[in-house]
């Protein structure tokens, strides 16, 4: 059973956050996961002007995702940051060229999910994640989310990430906050019962 984790991360956050959920996929019985990046679409002058050149080097030995993966996996779990509410627009455009999966209904049945990050607490994660899901639905994935069975979710002795919808992180104004033990431990339940869910499944 293969689990796909195609994320999209400027920073690292997210790369952060798709390692749990990769390793929370991977303690499921015969599950093969595999992290893969999205296609950057920002020139390396750009990317060095918002500073985030030094940070991608934490995964830049990570493959790049092709469309074809997708129709390989039998659960996948997508990571973007959240642009005004939105997924970003490489995360967007790379999902525009999946006509071809939803033309021959490669990914009918199959699982998807989404975990995200925003600068602040309120900074659009549930609608990155809602909005997102529209996508997966028109190409007819099994959309799944973070149950409350992840208690994690319902702190309130801390600032945190986290929705019935997915796993998110917090990555403060300036960037500067890394994810919390508490949203990583989010991003690994939701990576683990998604596996779980694809599996029973892919029976």
């Amino acid at each position: 059973m293969k689990v796909l984790v195609p994320f999209y991360s400027l920073y690292g956050h997210i790369y952060q956050m798709a390692q749990a959920v990769a390793e929370g996929a991977s303690q499921v019985k015969r599950a093969q996961v595999e992290l893969r990046r999205i296609p950057e679409t920002l020139p390396d002058e750009v990317l060095e002007k918002m500073g985030a050149v030094e940070a991608q080097k934490a995964f830049a030995n990570i493959p790049v995702c092709t469309v074809d993966e997708l129709g390989q996996a039998d659960a996948i779990i997508f990571g973007t940051p959240t642009r005004f509410g939105n997924m970003c627009g490489q995360m967007r455009q790379f999902l525009d060229a999946t006509g071809k999966l939803w033309l021959s209904g490669a990914l009918v049945g199959k699982v998807g999910s989404v975990f995200t990050s925003s600068n602040t607490q309120h900074g659009g994660q549930e609608t990155t994640i809602t909005s997102f899901h529209l996508t997966l639905f028109h190409l007819g994935m099994v959309v799944v989310g973070l149950p409350y069975a992840f208690e994690g979710q319902m702190r309130t002795d801390e600032i945190t990430g986290g929705s019935p919808y997915g796993a998110s992180t917090i990555a403060g104004s300036a960037g500067k906050r890394q994810p919390s033990e508490n949203e990583l431990d989010a991003a690994r339940f939701q990576g683990n019962h998604v596996a779980a869910i694809a599996k029973k499944l892919a029976k």
